[in-house]
Parts: structure tokens; C-alpha cells; sequence
């Protein structure tokens, strides 16, 4: 048995795997690169025959970790593809809404070179269109969290409930070969505990093989205080200067979580009486997904909605589908709250509200989540005097602000909690999905803390697990 590290290696996008038995190859996840050092990644062909994949697993739907399934479906991937049922129909969401953003980012880039005389340095073309996702969706099937499900004749997987996003899934993958029966956990992205809406990340306590994520491996989220009194602080200095909120947000759980605490402060009459605009077709689709699977709810959510305040629902919230709804935020005159995707402002429409806000020192751009290294929100946030948005140059004078509270992500500690709770130690620990510094640190604080062997894959490794 064979597992190949196919990308997520030292840095926190692309997020791939193959795990090869004796007779079968089974691919977890296939995700987008996303961090620019890393983004010609995306072009090159995928190191395991597409064709000769028997099956996917996929923990999740964030981009990161499904977005180039239909760049390998249109290679001759024609297996069944497994996730959670949520998973399925967010799946659909994020996928159709990244065909469409390549190919307007494509036509634009192509027209704005043309006007230059130059080229890019990568093709001016999407990676795939709407006709490849079409393609891609009968594959989908969805498997209920805690059941067995077969994937081949040697391997079977079961979801359990990752905390993460709605739907997310942490897979305990069975493979019997020889007579032999060993458990491969992929953790997928970690949630952290007591975050709304949704349940907290399952705990394992059986595993020979541990593929785990160390996106915080080096730090524990930074406590300013609880994540509804920041929000609110945040909202009030800004609405008070005259400036507008700018929030680049992830349209999958981040921006629901963001309507729930926002629905809160509105109830309970904590911030002004200001429009508040969802601008983004794919999260207002999500959020009717949500909706629909509220079987994945935990018990807070279900107390709101039986006391009739909806936590996907409050007085003055405008969602903006179409193109015009949202250029018709730019004629709001009085204050207002922007949430907008993509959430590391690598695309999308939050880079149109940044060229309009980021120069006006009473805004503020609000971060919300993690940013990748090379991103254009990771400069934003590190404070980059001048960024370039859309081929020009902005001069950044508005307020910066951060909440740590919303990521989606263990910290350390919260990891440790998670590893800690397998009984005997694992034959192999591999961490990916973690930058560099901090997939070394969690390594070795888990060599410290529990004497078990770790390592740190690079990007293309083999590894033989016996």
C-alpha cells in the first residue's frame, strides 16, 4: 500500500492524495492551488493517470480541496466520486461558480494583455469550463456521516463529522489486503470546537496511519476577546467614522457564520440600523443549502430557530445575486456592511468593494479568516502600503482589522486534543496542509508531547506503508 502526497505539501492549497493498494487507486480530494507561488500547479498534468483512478474520496467542498475535479474529469476521471451529502450539494455550488470566475477572470486577463502587447505568465484560459462541471456532477454520491460505505473490493471509508463546514468530514479509510485490515485517517481541515451553526469535529481512537492537517501547528488563535463583541466593535468605530465594513468572507460557512453573529447583534440592538449586503451568488446559494440540511445543525442553532430568530435571517440584510444588485451597493451613500467572496480576495467580486474602500481611511477591511501566503489578502493584512487590483495600483489608507475567532481551523492546542485521543500510537503521522514553519513545529511538538514518529512530506512524495 502506497500513498502518494499529490499537493497541500508544506503550504496550505491543493489539497491531494492517492492512495494505492494492490488492486485499486483511490484518490482524497483533488484541490485548487491557490497561493501564487504555487498557482502554475494548477496546469500541470496530475502525476496518477486520471483514467486508472477507481474512485475519489472528498472530505470537503472548499475549493482548496475540490476545486480541479472537473480539470481531472475532462483528463478521463470516470469514477464515482464520494462525500458527504451536504458535500454534494455545496459541491455543485462551488464548482459551477469557479468555472464561471476562470472564464470572465480568462476573457478579461486576455483583453487587458491584448491592450498591454504582453502576455501573462500563465495561459490566458480557464482551467475548465461550465461543460466539464456539467460532466463532473453525476459522479457525486453521498454517503451519510458514521456509515460504512464500500469504495472497492479491499477499501471502505466512513465520514465522520470533521466541525470544520457543513458537511465536512474527517475519512477513516478500511483497506483489507492479505488478510490484513489497517485504517487510514485523513483528517481533512479540523473545525474548532463550540463554533456555531454546526458540531464539533469527531474524535478517533483507532488508527495506523494518520494524514493530518497543521494549518495552526505553530500557534493557537489569538484571544481579543469573544468573536461577537469584536464584530461589534468593529461595525460600530467604522459605521461612526462614516467609513463601510468591508468583509472579504469564504462564501461556504464563514459567511453564515457571519450572518449568525450578526443577526445576534442586530436582535439585540448592539449596532445601528445599517443595510448589510451578502454580495455573492454562490454564498446566497449556500445559505439556502444550509437551510436544507439542518439535520448537520448543532443544539444552539436549533434552540434559535425554535425561538424564531433565525440565525440565517435578520432585519436589514440584502442579498445581492445578480451583477447589478451588486454594483448597486456602490450607490449606497450612508454606511453599510459589505460581505463579499472570495475570502483570501483572490478573485471574485470583494476586489471591486477593495478598489472602491481600501483608499478611504474611515473604511474598514475586515479579515475574517486565513490568509495564504502570496495572496492578495495576505499583503492587505500584512499591512502592503500599495497593491495592485484588476492591472492597476491601490494606495491602502483604510483601517485594517482582524478576527481571529472565525477560523475554521484547530489551533494547536486544539489539534493536540484531536491526535490525543488515539489510544495506542499510529505506525506513520503525516502532516500537510500547513505551511512550512508550521507543519515543522506541530511535528515536532507531537514528537515532544507524545514520542510518536512524524514526518512532513514535500510535494510529490511516495510513501510505502507496508
Amino acid at each position: 500500500m502506497k500513498l502518494h502526497f499529490l499537493g497541500a505539501n508544506r503550504q496550505v492549497t491543493g489539497s491531494c492524495y492517492c492512495l494505492e493498494t494492490a488492486d485499486s487507486k483511490i484518490m482524497i480530494d483533488c484541490g485548487m492551488f491557490q497561493e501564487r507561488e504555487f498557482l502554475s500547479r494548477n496546469w500541470e498534468p496530475n502525476s496518477i493517470a486520471p483514467a486508472e483512478c477507481d474512485a475519489m474520496l472528498l472530505t470537503h467542498a472548499h475549493l482548496d480541496h475540490c476545486g480541479l475535479i472537473p480539470k481531472l474529469v475532462a483528463n478521463g476521471f470516470q469514477a464515482p466520486i464520494f462525500c458527504t451529502r451536504p458535500t454534494v450539494d455545496l459541491a455543485e455550488v462551488i464548482l459551477r461558480d469557479s468555472a464561471k470566475i476562470q472564464e470572465e477572470d480568462a476573457a478579461y486577463k486576455k483583453k487587458r494583455h491584448e491592450r498591454e502587447g504582453r502576455r501573462g505568465q500563465y495561459p490566458e484560459k480557464a482551467l475548465y469550463g461550465e461543460d466539464d462541471v456539467i460532466k463532473t456532477l453525476p459522479m457525486f454520491s453521498g454517503v451519510p456521516y458514521e456509515t460504512s460505505r464500500r469504495v472497492t473490493d479491499s477499501v471502505s471509508v466512513v465520514f465522520h463529522d470533521a466541525g470544520h463546514i457543513l458537511g465536512s468530514a474527517i475519512l477513516e479509510v478500511i483497506v483489507t489486503e492479505n488478510g490484513a485490515t489497517r485504517r487510514v485517517i485523513f483528517s481533512g481541515d479540523i473545525g474548532q470546537w463550540n463554533k456555531p451553526i454546526i458540531r464539533d469535529p469527531s474524535l478517533l481512537d483507532v488508527a495506523d496511519h494518520i494524514v493530518m492537517e497543521s494549518t495552526y501547528g505553530d500557534r493557537n488563535h489569538e484571544d481579543g476577546g469573544d468573536v461577537e463583541t469584536q464584530l461589534c466593535d468593529v461595525i460600530n468605530a467604522t459605521i461612526g467614522r462614516g467609513g463601510n465594513v468591508v468583509i472579504p468572507t469564504f462564501a461556504v460557512e464563514r459567511a453564515q457564520e457571519l450572518m449568525y453573529y450578526i443577526s445576534r447583534l442586530v436582535h439585540d440592538n448592539r449596532i445601528p440600523d445599517v443595510k448589510v449586503f451578502l454580495d455573492s451568488p454562490m454564498a446566497v446559494d449556500v445559505t439556502n443549502i444550509f437551510r436544507k440540511h439542518r439535520d448537520c445543525f448543532d443544539q444552539e442553532a436549533w434552540e434559535l430557530i425554535g425561538s424564531n430568530q433565525s440565525p440565517l435571517q435578520f432585519p436589514g440584510l440584502y442579498l445581492a445575486r445578480s451583477a447589478s444588485e451588486s454594483i448597486a451597493i456602490n450607490n449606497e451613500t450612508q454606511p453599510c456592511i459589505i460581505m463579499a467572496t472570495s475570502g483570501m480576495c483572490t478573485g471574485g467580486r470583494i476586489k471591486h468593494h477593495l478598489r472602491r474602500n481600501l483608499s478611504r481611511p474611515e473604511s474598514t477591511i475586515l479579515f475574517v479568516g486565513y490568509q495564504a501566503q502570496g495572496t492578495l489578502g495576505r499583503l492587505i493584512s500584512d499591512g502592503k502600503q500599495e497593491v495592485r487590483i484588476h492591472g492597476r495600483n491601490y494606495e491602502s489608507h483604510a483601517q485594517i482589522s482582524r478576527i481571529y475567532g472565525f477560523s475554521g481551523h484547530a489551533d494547536r492546542d486544539a489539534l493536540m486534543r484531536w491526535i490525543g485521543n488515539f489510544k495506542q500510537a499510529p505506525t506513520s503521522i503525516f502532516l500537510t496542509h500547513g505551511e512550512e514553519d508550521a507543519a515543522l513545529s506541530l511535528a515536532e511538538h507531537i514528537r515532544q508531547e507524545k514520542g510518536w514518529k512524524v514526518s512532513v512530506p514535500e510535494f510529490q512524495d511516495v510513501v510505502d506503508l507496508g
